[in-house]
């Protein structure tokens, strides 16, 4: 098994695959009402050609794929190809990020063995906020959705929510008592704003004011970092009196660049190396021609190009469908 490592000495064993950008929400931060065209069918990557790209990708160290969308769960096949994945990359960690509005119509395709976890993206327990917020979508299925992972699955859930000053800052004692209930992990994730269009920057809520709107703020104590759940951006804290965890992902204020392991590939098959970054190398020619060292040598290229840090207000607008949430 080889290891990637970029030229800050960083071991590079997490990858974020977005099977498409297509999604049955409109979510205002992540693209526009109107305007933006689904992606070809042609443009984007076959199942087999992930199936192609994660033999390669294990076989280089990495040890978790997140599948992401857009929604992963409209695309059309999407749970042959995961039960494929499975066999093609035993070992490898699975995880799936969607809305879940979904979760209730497949529930008994994500309960089979093969997912090691799934993150359900929700922002407001508000009904009229959260059909404004995803554009009439419907709040009822994502909790059915949440409950049915929690009741009929052992999959470890995270409950990821951004925290927008002045639209859902105040719901999250709400939040945090609905992850409690199902026993899942509320992460509040600072608001990046990537698409000035859509968002405006007086949105942000730094991390430390997201700790502080915690109930009981001085309950919540650091847990250890060597943690299981400490993997990864968030920093995880546990509630002393009732053991409840929660984590914070501070994506703006204090960017993990410093330990970041992952990279993104679109739904295109552009390997980018940082989030922030509008730069990305292309793998699809060599993915379509079955080419599996010319796909590992530009995996090596775009390792190398990760940069050592990167300030998001470099970049212009993105539209967060695009490049794989």
């Amino acid at each position: 098994m080889g290891v990637l490592k970029d030229r800050f000495g960083r071991q590079i064993n997490y990858i974020r695959i977005s099977v498409t950008d297509r999604c049955n929400y409109r979510c205002l931060y992540c693209m526009p009402e109107e305007g933006l065209e689904w992606i070809p069918h042609e443009r984007i990557m076959t199942y087999e050609e992930i199936l192609f790209l994660a033999r390669i990708l294990k076989d280089l160290g990495v040890q978790k794929i997140r599948l992401t969308g857009g929604e992963p769960l409209v695309r059309k096949g999407f749970f042959s190809f995961l039960g494929s994945l499975r066999g093609f990359v035993p070992g490898i960690r699975t995880v799936l990020t969607t809305n879940g509005s979904l979760i209730p119509q497949y529930i008994d395709e994500i309960a089979r063995p093969g997912l090691s976890g799934v993150n359900v993206s929700l922002d407001t327990l508000d009904e009229g906020l959260f059909r404004f917020m995803t554009r009439n979508g419907n709040l009822g299925d994502v909790i059915d959705g949440i409950r049915l992972l929690t009741e009929r699955t052992d999959i470890p859930l995270k409950i990821n929510t951004v925290l927008m000053k002045g639209i859902n800052d105040g719901e999250v004692e709400a939040l945090l008592d609905l992850a409690g209930s199902h026993g899942a992990v509320l992460r509040l994730i600072e608001f990046m704003p990537l698409d000035d269009s859509v968002w405006s920057k007086d949105r942000f809520i730094p991390a430390s004011e997201i700790l502080q709107r915690l109930p009981g703020p001085a309950m919540w104590e650091r847990m250890d970092n060597s943690s299981d759940h400490s993997s990864g951006p968030a920093r995880y804290f546990r509630n002393v009196s009732t053991g409840q965890r929660i984590g914070v992902i501070e994506a703006v204020s204090h960017h993990f660049c410093q330990s970041c392991n992952r990279l993104r590939v679109s739904a295109t098959g552009v390997m980018r190396p940082c989030l922030f970054s509008e730069k990305g190398v292309d793998l699809r020619p060599a993915l379509l021609s079955g080419d599996a060292a010319a796909v590992e040598a530009l995996v090596f290229q775009a390792v190398n190009s990760k940069p050592e840090s990167y300030y998001h207000a470099d970049t212009g607008a993105t539209h967060m469908s695009r490049i794989g949430g």
